[in-house]
């Protein structure tokens, strides 16, 4: 009986050997990575449908063209806003996105996590299969049975090792998309 199995990918981070990714796992980013003039700290609360445009340019459904079509609309209805009223802007929309990688870098652990639990399982279980298959008098039924589960978990860890690429790259797409805001509003702020 022969099993393929991908091997669990390695942390880039030793720090956290839960970690599957490739990239380093960090687990907040830092908006003056993206915008390159302060914050100020004077500036007035958003008012709520700034605040609103805020949540919706942080949705990963809204695409790039309407988020500009977005900030044109809000560049036309707030023509005073300014660079620090862009910035407090950008700043609640990067709020959003960093609170939903956050999310999603603690459910990439869970997935490793369950990888880790679904690899010990496939161990015990072939383990069992070889003592069944050891013993004197086999139990043939008993063997199918682990034989099934076997080849169901693996199907499941494969599955779930191939989708592993996908999901290691939802934080970079996050972060991509913060970027790509912080130039849309910095060209908008004139």
């Amino acid at each position: 009986m022969a099993f393929v199995l991908a091997a669990p990918a390695r942390a880039a981070d030793p720090s956290d050997p839960e970690w599957p990714c490739i990239q380093r796992k960090v687990e907040h980013l830092s908006p003056a990575a993206m915008w390159p003039h302060p914050f100020g700290e004077e500036v007035a609360p958003l008012s709520p449908d700034l605040e609103e445009l805020a949540a919706r340019l942080a949705l990963r459904r809204v695409s790039e063209e309407e988020a500009r079509a977005l900030v044109a609309e809000a560049a036309a209805d707030h023509p005073d806003l300014g660079l620090p009223g862009y910035g407090h802007l950008f700043q609640a929309t990067f709020d959003h996105i960093d609170r939903q990688r956050a999310r999603i870098l603690s459910g990439i652990t869970r997935y490793a996590r369950n990888q880790t639990r679904l690899s010990s399982e496939l161990d015990s279980l072939r383990a069992e299969m070889a003592w069944l298959e050891a013993a004197e008098n086999p139990d043939f039924d008993r063997m199918d049975e682990v034989e099934a589960r076997i080849d169901w978990h693996v199907r499941v860890f494969n599955d779930r090792a191939r989708a592993l690429t996908y999901v290691c790259e939802s934080p970079i797409l996050l972060e991509q998309r913060a970027y790509v805001i912080a130039q849309m509003l910095l060209k908008a702020a004139g």
